[in-house]
């Protein structure tokens, strides 16, 4: 008897051990059944050994009741990443697996339903199809002449949904039905593949860009990595528009004629429709878009293509790293630095350190790319773990970098629409703007009417009462107000519910309120909005193209409008207010207020016509404001590295947090004091800061405490980290642990 360890999708750090006959067998990577308790699971197998399980007493035992595949759904490089990512985050091997399995196709999960009793996900619906048997006309018997063309239909068409053949043929079911039993039609239950709906259109075919000499010597050294079959690691560091994606294609371009795979990573759902276009019109067809608004149907179908090889080309967001990619060659991280790499839910992995270990694993081209690089790949290329490749200037011919000009606020009232957010030199560069024929981005990143909804009497702010945050006022769709945190929404307030007031004051506003006052003010100019209350995921891109067409003069919008569109009629970019993130409770609000500055200011200029940003602020000698005004990416750098040097934080440190959140507050408070307890205990060498509430207190009425432990290395970090995972919580209160946190609210 040998014994099988298998990887099931449950929150237990562990793999479980099963026996196997000796005449079965199962190779790592494959799923299988089994019972865990008296629950059936499916799991993915991961050795086989003939040692038996030392914790588990032979009369305990259990045999693998069934192997799903014969050969491993799951390829060895692709199992390696996943057990590596799992060590790394600290968590249980199966729920990390759960992320790379497809889903089942409806007629497997029929069979294992029917045999096993377990109900499961599974792909599609099964309708029933037909398809011509191979008979000669000779040996066909006397047939209707309905009967006859229906037959004929099918040989032309191979396997056909039979509701399809009832739009020619009325009595198509029983004509099928007939053949059936004549031998001459063969019936089946199929789950039908679906096409994704960003193939749907033609895309006109497009040839290489001539490249400048930065684009040249990116391209020379990442196709060099690739034809020495050798792992490496660049940064591409290229201002806004320097043409980093040509630089992915005709890497890509040279990956595929060496007979490897490739995958691009996007930060957002709304950046794949444009990036697949550019890739469908250079590369062809056989390209899979990873995203999640695909139907689970889509995704088996996109899966099997990947998995077969077919598809060599993988476009998405984050989960896409978990695509099983035939010799997967290289690697392209786009906007590298974007916080949206982060997951933060169950298996919290940052897709661009996980697509660094990937590649290294698939012995891949690894390229992170970015206009404004992360500290944190700032200092891999100081550890010379990267290799920087610089673009310095705009790939268009003539498009320079946009002039960038700082509004102070304090200095500056409001213009003619009377909202402090539109200061006068903003509305006089909108007024210029549109008479010159030209669109303009207004950059806002705050969604809704306003942030907060006062009683005029006694100063009531209206909260959710389920998250310790204020509902913010929506008015697009009926007035209410709105918790952006759990989505609890009811209609705004008649009288105050502390003094029964009838009167409330608007604090603040929200991309709703910029586009009320715009369209007002300007009202012959075409007014669009996007963000997502209007545009989440995909459906951002018919705002986008009106852009594109010239339908569209002022776009007012949150950090969506920041992302790398390319938006060639856009010359004037308004940040209303930069203020609002560098005030975020983060040692990391000067980065991203940055990175957000450079971003969306790239969006202006990008082709012949100059373009111009006004980043309106009460803080106009802040550093990060100073070093975005003059393009000065190298600047701010220095300064952030050395502020994060002195208060001893990544890049410069090893960080991790750790979260409890409950409904009864004691319990969650007094779990979180002895688990910094432990972990102090187990590691002299690392530093506890906490426990204390989250700037968050409350979500979904559970209230939220947490610690940071912090370290200047990872060993003593992933000790206490280990100790404090392997203690039991009690019961009603919930921890999760984030190594290398982007989020501490």
């Amino acid at each position: 008897m040998r014994f099988v360890r298998v990887a099931l999708p449950v929150p237990l750090g562990r793999a479980f051990s099963y026996t196997l006959s000796e005449e079965r067998s199962v190779l790592p990577g494959a799923r299988v059944v089994v019972e865990l308790g008296r629950q059936k699971c499916i799991g993915v197998a991961l050795e086989t050994t003939d040692a038996p399980p030392p914790d588990i007493p032979p009369a305990k035992w259990k045999p693998i009741l069934e192997i799903l595949d014969e050969e491993p759904i799951l390829p060895r490089e692709l199992m390696e990443f996943l057990r590596e990512l799992a060590r790394y985050y600290l968590v249980p091997i199966g729920e990390v697996m759960r992320l790379a399995l497809p889903v089942l196709e409806r007629k497997h999960a029929a069979q294992i339903e029917k045999a096993h009793g377990k109900r499961l996900r599974a792909a599609g619906r099964l309708v029933q199809t037909a398809r011509a048997r191979d008979v000669p006309d000779k040996e066909l018997p006397r047939l209707s002449p309905q009967a006859r063309a229906l037959l004929t239909q099918l040989r032309e068409r191979g396997l056909t949904p039979v509701k399809n053949l009832q739009e020619t043929f009325k009595s198509a079911r029983s004509i099928v039905k007939r053949l059936a039993q004549l031998e001459l039609v063969e019936l089946s239950e199929t789950a039908l593949e679906e096409e994704d709906r960003f193939f749907a259109e033609e895309v006109p075919k497009d040839e290489p860009k001539v490249l400048n000499d930065g684009q040249a010597a990116a391209k020379r050294a990442i196709t060099g990595a690739l034809e020495a079959h050798q792992p490496a690691a660049f940064l591409l560091d290229g201002v806004t528009a320097s043409g980093k994606t040509e630089v992915y294609l005709q890497a890509a371009s040279r990956a595929l004629e060496l007979g490897r795979g490739v995958l691009i990573l996007v930060p957002e759902i709304a950046l794949t429709p444009q990036l697949i276009a550019r890739f469908r019109a250079r590369l062809g067809d056989d390209i899979a878009a990873v995203h999640s608004e695909l139907t689970d149907k889509a995704k088996l179908s996109m899966w099997r293509g990947i998995r077969q090889g077919r598809l060599r080309v993988v476009v998405g967001a984050r989960s896409a790293i978990f695509a099983p990619i035939r010799d997967l060659g290289l690697v392209c991280v786009d906007e590298e630095h974007d916080p949206s790499y982060k997951q933060e839910e169950r298996v919290r992995y940052h897709a661009r350190d996980m697509a660094l270990l990937r590649a290294r694993k698939a012995n891949a081209v690894c390229v992170l790319g970015s206009a404004t690089p992360s500290l944190a790949s700032e200092a891999l290329v100081t550890r010379r773990k990267l290799v920087r490749l610089v673009l310095p200037e705009r790939a268009h011919s003539g498009a320079e970098l946009p002039q960038i000009e700082l509004i102070d606020l304090k200095r500056f009232g409001p213009g003619p629409t009377q909202s402090p957010l539109i200061s006068l030199p903003l509305h006089r560069a909108i007024e210029q703007t549109l008479s010159e024929g030209g669109q303009t981005i207004l950059f806002l990143n705050r969604r809704g009417f306003a942030p907060s909804y006062i009683c005029e009497s006694c100063g009531a702010i209206a909260t959710c009462p389920d998250c310790s945050v204020a509902l913010t006022l929506h008015r697009a769709s009926g007035e209410r107000l709105t918790c952006h945190y759990c989505g609890f929404t009811r209609t705004s307030l008649k009288v105050c519910e502390e003094c029964g007031h009838s009167t409330f004051l608007l604090e603040g506003a929200g991309t709703e309120q910029i586009e009320s006052i715009i369209a007002e003010s300007f009202p012959t100019a075409r007014v669009a909005r996007l963000d997502r209350d209007v545009a989440g995921g995909t459906k951002s891109g018919p705002v986008l193209d009106r852009m594109r067409k010239g339908e569209v003069d002022i776009l007012v919008g949150t950090q969506m409008v920041t992302k790398g569109h390319d938006l060639p009629r856009v010359t004037l970019v308004g940040v209303l207010n930069a203020d609002t993130a560098l005030s975020m409770p983060d040692f990391r609000a000067a980065e991203r207020t940055f990175q957000l500055l450079v971003q969306v200011a790239g969006r202006a200029g990008r082709h012949d016509r100059p373009g111009k940003v006004l980043i309106q602020t009460r803080t106009p000698d802040h550093p990060a404001l100073l070093a975005a005004k003059n393009h000065d990416v190298r600047a701010f750098v220095r300064t952030e590295l050395d502020s994060r040097l002195e208060a001893n934080f990544p890049p410069f440190a090893q960080l991790a947090l750790v979260r409890f959140e409950g409904v009864d507050e004691v319990k969650v408070r007094d779990e979180s004091l002895r688990m910094a307890r432990v972990a102090k205990a187990q590691s002299p060498l690392v530093e506890i800061m906490g426990p204390a509430p989250a700037p968050i207190s409350r979500i979904q009425n559970r209230y939220r405490y947490r610690f940071m432990i912090r370290s200047a290395e990872r060993a003593p970090l992933r000790e206490a980290l280990l100790s404090v995972v392997r203690t039991p919580v009690v019961s009603q209160v919930r921890m999760s642990v984030d190594i290398d946190p982007q989020n501490l609210l």
